[in-house]
């Protein structure tokens, strides 16, 4: 029975059940019934094939990592034979084949530890003797006291110690020699304290540490993240400069300091060493700050964040007015996103399931991710550091906060990740949202939203920043959510401004400002393939909507040289829509109110509800043609789709599906009606008063108008 090198629990090996996936595993068998499903592995590249590649793990097991197994196109990895990558394996079949997963972590600084995954020992340290050669291991093995690493540096597996008689009888020399020079120093009257002030390392900005290799340096700053592997504890530590891993040792498995934690202030000395291309710190002395220290070294970085964070004033993508509205709170925006990057902080992007949410979730993805990567030297540190999660209901609500919540907790916990910043776009602007973003509230979330819809009132007051024409008295009906995004975008980092200046004409369904449609042009994307984008990223956003589509999105929206996937998968849209339109106009009822003509379609009877086209793009399209045909009866035309529970409002935005809820639960107080949503809402009712409630809602919406 041995204890877990995480968290010091009891377990058969080094490493408890919980914990097995932090860690990365390096095989020593020679049969593939010995691997462990489930665990990672270090492996190397034995070739590649149409459908996968093949990966040695250990010496003598190959697997297959198929392609369906991938988060990237297969001939997008850049991956040689021979080259060391990490797997997960999945599975061990009948036969002997190995099935291997996608591992997001592809360096081993990445996870909390390297262990051995031996058959005849189990899970073990790299360093840990067999049985018979324990006694002699034991012998001269020497252990650090300072909690540091002076007496134990390590190379991440391996402590280096001073065992000879020649390196023994140099150290009686040195001692004797400082001895001498100690003597010298008090007879002339020389300060101790000034000898040993003068022989501290120079502090130095972590951004000249390149420079610095094998020098023995010191840095001021803050820890951003600590981890824990099987051999030293990394402390990720961030000045005014950059950030750097700074590895210290007590010994295999040991949390060094461990009174060091995520947000503290540290004084840090260590030699400056280069590993696999990557910069890192041998520590010899960490030393946590307070007071006036600590106060200092905190304004420092604080200024220089501010600093970096704030985006120059530039200019909007366009001349569009509700947009020049808010061009302080994109830049606002803009800072609070830069910022996250900066201090190692997650940036989560929630959007609406949409075209027009994918689009402006997608330009802030654009914006963000070469950021990411000029901040991290691990190579996937994009996954780590940024993600986008599409929101099938188009509202931030309890459900989605939980979710968020306990994935951000569990990050906290097991990875001693920052809590991320969530940036809510296309949604998180009525009430349907404010639970969702009280309980990120709760753990002083930093939350920003982006939103073209009318907003509720005090929503906005849950956020740290909002951007909303709206709220700022602009007449902001022609403004999507893409449009914003995209402008947000172009402040986080302007070396996309060009890359993103096409989408916000892709977010028009109904006729584009031509302000954007020029700028489309510019970029070469005529009013057709733009049309084309649109209907593919819709399409697409319908299919597996909780899921980003990075690598597909990326195609569709910023690939010039997929232009034919695009029109291949819009061909797919119209296909599908005009099928289901030709379905539904046998069934459309028109009716009159008060001048007002509607068009009514009981969606639960008359379509195809679990498949594409979603239900309010089904209802879009038909608003969109009832009002071209111009026909329709009345000044006014409503559009609405029913179901057993539900009425959903098209009306240009001209109705209150608030105010409407409220006039006709006073018509039918039985019906239970109540809005979900502000402009062109969402009605529910009771399902055994749906009559009575449709024709409440009817004669309010009249009323209104």
């Amino acid at each position: 029975m041995g204890s877990c090198i995480i968290c010091g629990a009891p377990a058969d090996g080094a490493i408890c059940e919980s914990h097995e996936q932090d860690v990365l595993f390096e095989f020593t068998g020679n049969n593939p019934n010995q691997l462990t499903p489930g665990r990672y592995y270090s492996g190397t590249v034995d070739g590649f094939a149409e459908f996968g590649v093949f990966v040695n793990v250990g010496d003598q097991v190959t697997g297959l990592l198929h392609r369906s197994e991938l988060d990237r196109r297969l001939d997008s990895l850049d991956w040689d034979e021979g080259d060391e990558v990490f797997v997960q394996v999945t599975g061990v079949r009948d036969n002997g084949n190995v099935d291997l997963g996608w591992s997001l972590r592809q360096s081993e600084r990445e996870f909390r530890g390297k262990l051995l995954d031996d058959p005849e020992r189990g899970a073990v340290l790299p360093d840990e003797p067999d049985d018979g050669d324990a006694a002699g291991a034991d012998e001269g093995r020497e252990t650090s006291t300072d909690g540091a690493g002076a007496a134990a540096r390590t190379d991440g597996d391996e402590t280096e110690s001073a065992s000879t008689d020649e390196t023994e009888s140099a150290s009686t020399d040195e001692t004797e020699a400082a001895s001498t020079d100690a003597t010298t120093d008090a007879d002339s009257g020389t300060d101790a304290e000034t000898a040993t002030d003068e022989s501290e390392p120079s502090r130095v900005q972590i951004a000249t540490l390149r420079d610095r290799v094998d020098e023995t340096v010191r840095i001021e700053g803050e820890v951003v993240g600590a981890r824990q592997t099987g051999g030293p504890t990394i402390f990720e530590v961030r000045d005014e400069s950059a950030t750097v891993d700074c590895a210290a040792f007590v010994e295999a498995g040991v949390r060094a300091y461990p009174e060091v934690e995520t947000g503290d202030f540290v004084r840090l000395d260590g030699e400056v060493e280069l590993r696999h291309n990557e910069l890192q710190v041998e520590t010899d002395d960490l030393t946590e700050l307070d007071g006036d220290d600590r106060e200092a070294v905190e304004t420092r970085l604080e200024d220089a964040l501010r600093e970096e964070a704030r985006p120059d004033d530039v200019d909007l993508l366009a001349d569009h007015e509700p947009v020049a509205a808010v061009h302080d709170r994109i830049r606002d925006a803009a800072e609070t996103v830069r910022r996250a990057v900066i201090e190692s902080r997650p940036v989560i992007v929630r959007h609406d399931a949409t075209a027009d949410g994918y689009v402006a979730g997608a330009a802030i993805e654009r914006a963000v991710l070469p950021l990411v990567r000029d901040e991290h030297a691990q190579s996937d540190a994009e996954y780590h550091y940024f993600d986008r999660r599409p929101l099938e209901g188009g509202d931030y609500d309890m459900a989605d906060a939980t979710k968020d919540v306990t994935q951000m907790l569990d990050n906290r916990e097991r990875h001693d990740e920052k809590l991320p910043l969530f940036v809510v776009v296309g949604a998180g602007s009525t009430v349907e949202s404010a639970d969702g973003l009280e309980l990120l509230d709760v753990y002083d979330t930093p939350r920003v939203v982006v939103d073209a819809g009318s907003p509720d009132e005090g929503v906005a007051d849950l956020a740290d920043v909002v951007v909303n024409p709206h709220l700022d008295g602009a007449d902001a009906d022609d403004v999507t959510a893409g449009v914003l995004g995209a402008n947000l975008a172009a402040h986080v980092n302007d070396d996309v401004r060009g890359g993103v200046s096409h989408l916000p004409a892709v977010s028009y369904w109904d006729e584009a400002p031509e302000a954007y449609v020029d700028l489309a042009a510019e970029a070469d994307y005529e009013d057709s393939h733009t049309d084309a984008l649109r209907e593919a990223v819709a399409l697409e956003a319908y299919y597996q909507s909780y899921e980003d589509k990075r690598e597909l999105v990326t195609d569709l929206l910023f690939e010039h040289d997929k232009r034919d996937l695009a029109e291949h998968v819009a061909e797919q849209f119209r296909t599908k829509l005009e099928t289901e339109i030709e379905t539904v106009e046998p069934n459309l009822a028109i009716r009159g109110e008060n001048d007002v003509s509607f068009t009514v379609l009981d969606t639960e009877a008359f379509t195809h509800r679990f498949d594409f086209p979603p239900t309010d793009l089904l209802l879009d399209e038909i608003h969109r043609r009832e009002l071209g045909a111009g026909d329709a009866p009345g000044d006014h035309h409503v559009t609405l789709g029913f179901d057993e529970d539900e009425i959903r409002v098209r009306s240009d935005g001209r109705v209150n599906a608030r105010a409407v809820a409220d006039a006709a639960d006073e018509k039918s107080p039985e019906a239970g009606i109540a809005a979900k949503g502000t402009r062109d809402g969402r009605i529910e009712f009771l399902v055994g008063e749906r009559d009575a409630a449709l024709d409440a809602v009817v004669e309010a919406i009249a009323e209104q108008l």
